[in-house]
């Protein structure tokens, strides 16, 4: 069934190429704590879709361009589809109240590769608070991990309550700091309702391809029978 999706995906594109339609690519912004795993799962997922679709990546950090570095270094991707946002100050103020310098990147990157079809929007790292702006994704993913402790998806916190997808990574760490990954599954649920959570362990690409799937079905391929 999934590859017959893809097929209708390539085929729906395929003729939006030949028939010269401006469609706007779809902005999927990816947030979570400091060291949770966004930049690794940012790699990760242009990894292994990057054959199939026309993809870019913005990162917003602080003060430097560390994660945009790091994926020019180990992703697949060219560099000239990778830009860092150096947001200064507090990180979410670039992905919410003032995402000017975000929607810059987004024109630049559309300027160099007018084919591009997906953007992923890397926040910087910070609290549970953070949201993106609705106008700046179209998607949103947060990510947070078992070594902050099992309780965390009990405190809640927008961007884990929010966000269209709950990623939990690093699973194999659970024994370790004592966390019950049926407890966090739990709350989590408790906390978001109907929207899907997935565990992850991405060093080790654990979950990884339930997170490609959800992206190539619920939002690659969103709306193309309409």
């Amino acid at each position: 069934m999934l590859d017959k999706q893809k097929s209708a995906y390539l085929g729906w594109n395929e003729k939006r190429r030949r028939g010269n339609i401006m469609i706007e690519p779809v902005r999927i912004g990816i947030g979570g704590p400091v060291g949770a795993g966004k930049t690794m799962l940012v790699e990760k997922l242009t990894r292994v879709m990057h054959h199939r679709f026309s993809i870019a990546v913005i990162t917003n950090d602080i003060y430097t361009k560390e994660d945009a570095q790091f994926l020019i270094k180990h992703s697949v991707l060219p560099e000239d589809r990778i830009i860092g946002v150096e947001t200064g100050g507090c990180p979410h103020t670039a992905i919410r109240e003032d995402a000017s310098m975000n929607f810059a990147a987004i024109d630049e990157l559309k300027r160099r590769h007018p084919d591009v079809e997906l953007i992923f929007i890397e926040s910087g790292g910070d609290n549970l608070a953070a949201t993106f702006s609705p106008e700046l994704v179209d998607f949103s993913i947060y990510v947070i991990d078992v070594a902050q402790g099992e309780k965390i998806p009990r405190k809640g916190g927008q961007g884990m309550i929010k966000s269209d997808l709950l990623v939990i990574n690093k699973i194999d760490l659970a024994p370790f700091v004592g966390a019950s990954l049926e407890v966090m599954e739990r709350d989590a649920k408790a906390a978001r309702g109907a929207k899907p959570v997935i565990f992850t362990n991405l060093k080790e690409e654990i979950g990884l391809f339930d997170v490609v799937d959800w992206i190539e079905k619920q939002v690659l391929l969103a709306g193309l029978d309409e």
